[in-house]
């Protein structure tokens, strides 16, 4: 059996399948760093929840559960450029998230902030969930960076026109974004 040729020609072409097996790429990008940011409510409301960034290859997967809505509400949401929620208000997190210094924004046009994302649409208990996958931020490091930078929600909804920030009202909701 030591020198069967067709065992070894048996044994050539399972070697060569598996090899090949090992070299072949799923279109599917494969889940790189993440980032998350826990929400808390600001001064005198409710809202909180959380929101995770997760790097798949040229884009974030967003991702965000957030409860304590107007119900049948929406809310602008937002990357802001400072990761501080330390003031009442949420104010401490700055503006909006721009490092190319572009004019505010629809997150779905070509023209808008770095941190411009869509609202939040709450069902009827006030309780909104997000999937948005954003090409213009990152999770690993650079100045594209969405970590050590905080996620905001708003009163209003943005209006995607006003500027510099869509007029969306108060900070209800603030979170710092960490690397996991």
């Amino acid at each position: 059996m030591k020198n069967d040729p067709t065992l070894k020609r048996a044994l050539g072409v399972i070697v060569i399948g598996l090899v090949a097996g090992c070299a072949t790429t799923s279109s599917v990008p494969t889940a790189g760093p993440a980032a998350s940011a826990k929400l808390l409510p600001t001064k005198g409301n409710q809202t909180a929840g959380a929101v995770t960034f997760t790097q798949q290859g040229d884009k974030v997967v967003v991702k965000a559960s957030v409860t304590g809505l107007k119900p049948n509400g929406e809310h602008g949401f937002h990357v802001h450029e400072k990761g501080d929620c330390s003031s009442g208000d949420g104010m401490s997190a700055g503006g909006h998230f721009n490092p190319a210094g572009t004019q505010h924004g629809n997150p779905a046009s070509s023209a808008h902030h770095v941190g411009d994302m869509p609202n939040l649409k709450a069902d009827a208990n006030g309780v909104a969930t997000l999937t948005w996958e954003e090409m213009h931020f990152t999770v690993t490091d650079g100045p594209a960076s969405v970590v050590g930078r905080s996620v905001v929600v708003h009163l209003n909804p943005d209006d995607y026109t006003s500027q510099p920030a869509g007029n969306s009202g108060p900070r209800i909701a603030c979170g710092v974004i960490a690397k996991n």
